[in-house]
């Protein structure tokens, strides 16, 4: 049977179900840019918006659970975890929203059409990196068992492969994006220059979602050694 930390029961308004929460909302977030890189392929202009103003209204409500855990998160040196910790661990979980932002709004600003030869390989690219996170939210929907495990035992091992098969995930977007980038490239001469500036980033961002992804799997793995 397993005991609970009694650290863990020390406060009675935890900030790991609000933590979890954002990163849920953050997942949510990341789940419409597949159906946003669909709408620029097809050239639908009007599903192409209604993704964009998902995304930002997710990212949105993201920012204000952000905030409200920074006003309210326990200065207590009874928590069961490092404050900063906690902390570095928001930050991460909220860059992946603020890169899905960043790659709905470069296509607000400017007309980012897609070379046919793309296509495929973008839309593989992209769901590979929402991959990754859904993979992230799922490691930090066991924090709490971490918690009440003293981040020891089953629990933390169970967690630690989960965190390798995250680091997998963000190895095949990383080989995905190279191969992009170098088809780009090879594309680049029927391609305005400033268009192939526009999809090196557009490619950056999208493999900075995974990126960050593995970032909380990290970082989740560095409140485990402590």
């Amino acid at each position: 049977m397993r005991t609970k930390n009694p650290i863990a029961s020390l406060f009675g308004s935890s900030p790991f179900k609000p933590m979890q929460a954002h990163m849920r909302i953050v997942q949510e977030c990341v789940s419409e840019v597949p159906d946003l890189f669909e709408a620029l392929i097809t050239n639908n202009q009007k599903s192409l918006k209604v993704q964009q103003e998902r995304i930002f209204a997710k990212e949105n409500e993201a920012d204000i659970l952000v905030h409200d855990l920074w006003v309210h998160l326990p200065k207590s040196l009874f928590m069961a975890v490092d404050r900063r910790d906690l902390l570095d661990l928001l930050s991460v979980q909220d860059n992946i929203a603020d890169t899905a932002q960043d790659i709905a709004g470069l296509m607000m600003e400017r007309d980012m059409s897609v070379p046919d030869e793309m296509a495929e390989p973008l839309k593989a690219l992209v769901q590979r990196c929402v991959d990754a996170c859904v993979h992230a939210a799922t490691i930090i929907d066991r924090l709490d068992e971490l918690i009440e495990s003293g981040f020891k035992g089953r629990e933390a091992t169970e967690v630690e492969d989960l965190v390798k098969e995250l680091n997998e995930i963000e190895d095949q977007t990383d080989k995905m994006g190279m191969d992009l980038v170098r088809l780009l490239f090879a594309n680049e001469d029927n391609m305005k220059p400033v268009s192939v500036m526009f999809w090196y980033q557009m490619i950056q961002w999208i493999g900075d979602l995974a990126d960050h992804s593995e970032a909380v799997g990290n970082q989740m793995r560095l409140l485990i050694a402590r």
